[in-house]
C-alpha cells in the first residue's frame, strides 16, 4: 500500500515509510570524541525522545544534524526501501531565544522577516499577513499575531518559534528542551500540539528533554545517548534498561520522580 492511500484511509495515522537515517556518526573536536560511531533512526510519524547525562553529545548531535559540525558518517532522508531523497530540510526550536524585550516587534514582524525579503520597517503585504497566520495556525498560535514578542509568556513564544521552525514544514523538527521552565498549561499545550503535527503532518520530530514524565507521556521511541547509542526502543524499555540506570541515579528513575530534570 503506497503512502496517498494510507493517508487517505487514516490521515491521522503515523506513516512511519520515511526516516533521517543516521550511520556511524562520529564527531571529534581537539582529540576528543565527542560522538562515535553513533547509528539511528528518526521516522516520520514519530516522536523520538532523546535522553542523556550533561555532557552525553546531544547538543553535538543536534549541531550535526544542523551541519554545524563536521563529522564522519552519513545523514540522510529515506524513504521506506532506504532510497536517499536529497537534502534534509530540518526546523529547529532552542530553548532559549534571545531579544530585546523592549523592542516593538510583533509576532508578525517576527513571521514576516522570515518569509519575506521586504524590510519589516517598510510595513507587511496583505499575502506576507496571510502566510504568516496560516503557518501560525499550525501552531495554534493565530491568535498572537499582533502581540508584541516581549509581552509573551514562555509557553506562547515557543509555539510561536514553533511556527517560524515550520516555515517552510521540515522533514525533521528538532526540539531543543523546548518546554524547560514553562508552566503546567503552557507545556501541555505545546506538547499537544506537537504531537497533533506528528500525526496529521507525518513530521519526523526529535525532542531533547530531561523531562522524564514529558518523554513518558508523549515520546514513540526514545534513544539514550552517552556518546554512542546506550539503549533504545519505547519510554518504558530505555527507562528500565541497565544502561538508564547506570547512567542516572535511583533518585532520578521515572517511576520514582516523574518530573525530575
Amino acid at each position: 500500500m503506497n503512502l496517498d492511500k494510507i493517508l487517505r484511509a487514516d490521515p491521522h495515522s503515523a506513516c512511519r515509510l520515511c526516516r533521517v537515517a543516521v550511520k556511524g556518526l562520529t564527531v571529534t573536536a581537539q582529540g576528543e570524541t565527542l560522538l562515535s560511531d553513533v547509528s539511528l533512526h528518526i521516522h516520520c510519524g514519530q516522536l523520538t525522545a532523546l535522553v542523556g547525562p550533561n555532557g552525553a553529545g546531544k547538543t553535538t548531535f543536534i549541531r550535526a544534524l544542523l551541519s554545524q559540525v563536521p563529522y564522519h558518517g552519513v545523514i540522510e532522508h529515506q524513504d521506506a526501501q532506504g532510497k536517499h531523497f536529497g537534502a534534509i530540510r530540518t526546523g529547529y526550536v532552542p530553548q532559549h531565544f534571545p531579544f530585546d524585550r523592549k523592542m516593538p516587534l510583533t509576532v508578525c514582524d517576527l513571521m514576516a522577516s522570515a518569509m519575506s525579503k521586504r524590510p519589516v520597517w517598510l510595513g507587511t503585504g496583505k499575502s506576507t499577513r496571510a502566510l504568516a497566520r496560516q503557518t501560525l495556525a499550525i501552531a495554534h498560535a493565530d491568535s498572537l499575531m499582533e502581540r508584541k514578542l516581549g509581552n509573551l509568556s514562555g509557553g506562547e513564544l515557543q509555539r510561536v518559534l514553533l511556527a517560524l521552525a515550520l516555515y517552510p514544514l521540515p522533514d525533521l523538527l528538532i526540539l531543543d528542551e523546548p518546554v524547560s521552565g514553562m508552566d503546567q498549561n503552557g507545556l501541555s499545550l505545546f506538547l499537544d500540539v506537537v504531537t497533533e503535527l506528528t500525526r496529521s503532518h507525518h513530521l519526523a520530530i526529535l525532542l531533547v528533554s530531561h523531562d522524564w514524565a514529558v518523554v513518558r507521556r508523549y515520546a514513540d521511541h526514545v534513544v539514550l545517548l552517552d556518546k554512542r547509542v546506550r539503549a533504545e526502543g519505547t519510554p518504558g524499555e530505555v527507562f528500565e534498561s541497565p544502561a538508564f540506570r547506570e547512567l542516572f541515579p535511583v533518585s532520578a528513575y521515572p517511576e520514582q520522580a516523574e518530573g525530575a530534570s
